[in-house]
C-alpha cells in the first residue's frame, strides 16, 4: 500500500498560479486542498493565510517549496546512503538519514528517512 501524499492537485494549482500567473480563486475546494497540503507539509497557520488571496498564494508557495526542497534533500541523502552501504560504511549511511531528520519538517519525508534509519539497525 502506498501511503505517500497525493500532491498532484496542489502541484497543478501551483503551476497555474505561480508559474502561469493565473489568479488564485479561493473556492471551498481550493481552501480544502490548501488546508490538507499545509497539514501534510507541517504548516500550522493555514487558516490565517487562507483569509486573503495574498496569504493563500504565499501558503501555496511555501507548501511547494517544502515539497520540492524536502524531496531533493531526501533523494540526495538516499543516493549517498546507498553509496555508503555499497562501500560497507554503515555509520556514514546512518548519518545521511540522521541529517535529513535534523533538517526536514515534512512528515512524509521524515517517515521515509526514519524508516531507512530503522532498516540500517540490522546492519553492522
Amino acid at each position: 500500500m502506498d501511503d505517500s501524499p497525493d500532491w498532484d492537485p496542489v502541484r497543478a494549482l501551483a503551476h497555474g498560479v505561480l508559474n502561469q500567473g493565473i489568479p488564485l480563486e479561493l473556492t471551498d475546494d481550493v481552501r480544502s486542498l490548501l488546508r490538507r497540503t499545509a497539514r501534510e507539509v507541517a504548516i500550522s497557520d493555514a487558516d490565517t493565510a487562507l483569509q486573503t488571496q495574498a496569504g493563500a498564494t504565499e501558503l501555496l508557495r511555501e507548501a511547494m517549496r517544502r515539497i520540492k526542497d524536502g524531496s531533493w534533500r531526501l533523494m540526495r541523502a538516499l543516493h549517498r546512503m546507498y553509496q555508503h552501504k555499497r562501500a560497507g560504511d554503515f555509520d556514514s549511511a546512518r548519518q545521511e538519514m540522521r541529517e535529513v531528520l535534523a533538517e526536514e519538517v515534512v512528515p512524509f519525508y521524515r517517515d521515509v528517512a526514519a524508516g531507512q534509519l530503522e532498516d540500517l539497525d540490522d546492519e553492522p
